[in-house]
């Protein structure tokens, strides 16, 4: 079986290099000549625990190509999977203009039946776009060759992808067809063999599908995130308080942890292109509208936190920042608090050394050298005037508060993800303050 990957971001290269995993010969088209000639040396744009290792293994074997020419591409492919970029315009929409380019090209090039999948994740109603946008490329040649199109929205943690695609919780998959059908289901048999569902459904119901899981997600964030802030007011703990509500099994204990707010590729421009599509239909999401806000205020709590311990004195003060991408084990910076923080500390004046294990390179091409970047988690810290931890990095979790306290020039930390024990640094010297904490 032959596919067209078209898009190589996050979405794409995982998906196509999965695919390949299990034998299935995959070819990823993109526009980025440069990128596509890394991508043939093994060279990935992204960072992805065990992704770079597997890309090579299935180039290796034959089964993984690369090329910017989808018409080299579609002549053999059963399927063609859209996997380009969704950016938000101004008003909260999805951007469709890339998703649509790949489906004429498509309706130009193919040249039997094709089964074209929307894996971008798209506004409900897109698929229909793609479907007509095929057809009038196909009229336009005066062709009636048949087709079909399905939606298979992804469900990738960034940092557990390789994971997540190989053994996932579920395959959503919305069709029109049972041709469609018969082919997705062959597609993803490999992935289910050990019994981790299909749910077939129809198409609206699918690209809704995406947008309510992460909407749900980011709910459960940004609820947690308000319940901390008061904690703190009416002197709670709101470690006591997840641990409560977490053994709710109605409730449950994940996407509860107080943080200093969400980022990602995902939740904040699902969370607006889901308010807008409401918008759209004159409806008000008011639930998700809140989220937003408060997720919005939360990535400024910790400045504020700092603020007030330096009754706004904060003008050539050195922050120290442990972390930078929007979670571990990802190099994502997109709409990560630790941007929001690092611009606040600027217009403070402060001057800021940072450290992540993977991020620094991607913070450098958004926000150039305006910041320094340390050499490792303690260079960050040296003469600083206080420790921002934003980002919860494994190789921050059990820090040497020795070496610390003789580096810091005043020996205070404002933990963003409650990931230590303010007991252990009190005892040591230092000032703490987390989130939703006493």
């Amino acid at each position: 079986m032959r596919i067209t990957i078209v898009g190589t971001g996050y979405v794409g290269l995982v998906t196509g290099t999965c695919f390949a995993e299990v034998g299935i010969e995959v070819t990823c088209v993109d526009v980025d000549k440069n990128k596509i000639e890394n991508l043939k040396k093994g060279i990935i744009p992204i960072y992805e625990p065990g992704l770079e290792e597997m890309v090579n293994r299935n180039i290796a074997k034959d089964r993984l190509h690369f090329t910017t020419q989808l018409e080299d591409s579609i002549p053999g492919s059963e399927v063609v999977f859209i996997a380009v970029g969704t950016p938000p315009d101004e008003d909260g929409s999805a951007d469709l203009k890339y998703v649509l380019e790949v489906a004429r090209a498509v309706g130009r090039l193919m040249e039997d039946y094709m089964l074209v999948v929307t894996k971008s994740t798209v506004p409900v109603g897109t698929a229909e776009k793609v479907r007509q946008a095929l057809i009038e490329e196909l009229r336009s040649r005066g062709s009636d060759l048949p087709f079909d199109v399905a939606s298979n929205p992804e469900f990738l943690k960034e940092g557990n992808a390789i994971e997540d695609f190989l053994r996932p919780d579920r395959i959503v998959v919305g069709i029109s067809s049972e041709r469609a059908e018969s082919i997705m289901k062959k597609l993803y048999k490999p992935f289910t063999l050990n019994g981790h569902p299909v749910i077939f459904m129809d198409i609206p119901s699918a690209e809704m599908t995406k947008y309510a899981a992460n909407s749900m997600l980011a709910t459960k964030i940004s609820f947690m995130n308000d319940i901390a802030n008061l904690c703190e007011l009416v002197g709670a703990d709101v470690e006591m308080v997840r641990k409560g509500i977490g053994s709710d099994s109605r409730i449950g204990n994940k996407f509860i942890y107080p943080g200093v707010g969400y980022g990602g590729s995902c939740f904040p421009k699902d969370v607006k292109a889901l308010i807008r599509t409401a918008q759209e239909k004159a409806y008000r999401l008011r639930v998700l509208e809140s989220v937003e806000a408060v997720n919005d205020d939360q990535k400024s709590v910790l400045f504020a936190k700092l603020s007030h311990y330096f009754q706004g004195d904060l003008k050539d003060r050195h922050i120290a920042i442990w972390g930078l991408s929007f979670k571990p084990q990802t190099d994502d910076m997109r709409e990560a608090p630790s941007l929001v923080i690092i611009r606040h500390l600027l217009d403070a004046g402060c001057n800021i050394a940072a450290y992540d294990p993977v991020a620094m390179q991607e913070c450098r091409r958004k926000i150039g050298d305006v910041i320094h970047y340390a050499g490792d988690m303690y260079a960050a810290i040296e003469g600083a005037d206080a420790l921002l931890l934003v980002t919860e990095w494994k190789e921050f979790r059990v820090p040497d508060l020795n070496q610390m306290r003789k580096l810091m020039k005043i020996p205070a930390v404002f933990d963003g993800r409650n990931i230590y024990d303010p007991a252990d640094f009190r005892s040591n010297g230092f000032y703490y303050s987390g989130i939703g904490k006493r």
